[in-house]
């Protein structure tokens, strides 16, 4: 039985439903790079929240409506910080404005709708569906009251995260403002490793650089001539 449709006195608010996060390397590796991506863009920024699968209880009875756990999801407004879950009446009633779902084999038409009409009913102000297997990409804008689904998508930005999309033959791009791709855990060690030696190799250059000078000096001197006097 799913414990959401029960209500435990002693832990009203769980923090997990028992699933998994993902269903296939494929989905997870989607999740991992958004989530991880939109916390480096903001990492500055202490008045933004980004979470990945945090259940978000947008009322305090649940007898209304039960919770939804965005793969990404991103509130402005709201410190950093570990949560359990994200209850949005302790949260200054602060919706998260973006969120982020990657499908996977199991979802069904069902659980899509059931997810529009949350994030349209609780304040979702960009609602972005990205199917992996099919390289399909969908987007909700909040254009009033309710959440409307935007044609063109080739070149999209993001209002809100500043982020831009591109959908290439096989796979989906994203850029940060600044124009670098979003990239894997893998891609970004990589680059800081690759940043690392590239600098170790400046130092060893400099230190080159700076030996030969010393020992142009000495010879300088064995010969009778101040180097500091050389042009």
């Amino acid at each position: 039985m799913n414990p959401l449709l029960r209500i435990d006195p002693a832990d009203p608010y769980p923090e997990s439903d028992g699933a998994p996060m993902a269903e296939n390397t494929l989905q997870f590796d989607w999740i991992v790079k958004i989530k991880e991506n939109l916390e480096i863009l903001f990492a500055d920024r202490p008045d933004v929240f980004v979470a990945g699968d945090l259940f978000w209880y947008p009322v305090p009875d649940r007898h209304v409506i039960g919770p939804m756990a965005p793969d990404a999801m991103v509130a402005f407004g709201r410190p950093k910080g570990p949560r359990r879950s994200y209850l949005q009446w302790k949260e200054g009633n602060i919706a998260p404005q973006v969120v982020f779902e990657v499908l996977s084999p199991s979802n069904s038409a069902k659980d899509l709708r059931d997810k529009l009409e949350f994030y349209d009913t609780y304040g979702v102000e960009e609602y972005y569906l990205y199917d992996p297997e099919r390289n399909r990409l969908n987007l909700w804008l909040r254009q009033g009251e309710r959440l409307a689904p935007i044609a063109h998508l080739n070149g999209w930005t993001s209002p809100r995260l500043g982020i831009r999309f591109a959908l290439r033959p096989h796979t989906l791009e994203i850029f940060d403002p600044a124009g670098n791709p979003f990239r894997s855990p893998v891609e970004l060690a990589q680059r800081a490793r690759q940043a690392e030696d590239r600098a170790e190799q400046a130092i060893r250059a400099a230190e080159q650089e700076r030996m030969r000078a010393e020992q142009l000096a000495q010879r300088l001197r064995a010969l009778g001539i101040d180097p500091d006097a050389v042009p």
